[in-house]
């Protein structure tokens, strides 16, 4: 038996740091085609891309707080009940660990609008490339890739 440690990575990756858990949604449109939006200036890592989404309010289920983001941040409307769960995202950045389920969303009301300062961008896995994801979003697209 063997130990399944990557011991190429640094051991300060696997230090206990704070925890930060975020929710994201995975918009899919009739076309294929998936949401991206930037990370708006005064923000931390502006510029760069990301899935919609945010932080988990008190007392809010993670599937609440991502209908709740997704109105805030886009001016859509959805449900619960149109969220699939997919996958999540561990990744840990200098002074915390974020934790990020991922939920895949097709069925919504509105066209998303940039609400607050962010670009949106709806891209194919043949142009994801040419945005700069956030480092615990880079790893999500081959899983995509294989799931979609």
């Amino acid at each position: 038996m063997s130990l399944c440690l990557d011991v190429t990575l640094p051991p300060e990756v696997y230090a206990a740091k704070p925890l930060l858990t975020v929710v994201a949604g995975l918009l899919i449109d009739s076309d294929g085609r998936m949401l991206l939006t930037s990370r708006p200036p005064g923000k931390s890592f502006a510029g760069q891309w990301e899935f919609p989404g945010g932080k988990i309010g008190i007392n809010e289920s993670v599937e609440q707080a991502l209908v709740r983001e997704l109105q805030e941040e886009l001016g859509i409307i959805t449900g619960i009940g149109c969220l699939s769960p997919l996958t999540f995202a561990s990744h840990a950045y200098p002074d915390f660990h974020l934790l990020m389920p991922l939920f895949a969303c097709r069925t919504w009301q509105g066209t998303p609008q940039a609400r607050e300062g962010q670009q949106l961008a709806w891209v194919t896995f043949d142009t994801i490339a040419e945005y700069p994801l956030l480092p615990a979003d880079r790893p999500l697209i081959p899983l995509l890739r294989t799931l979609l």
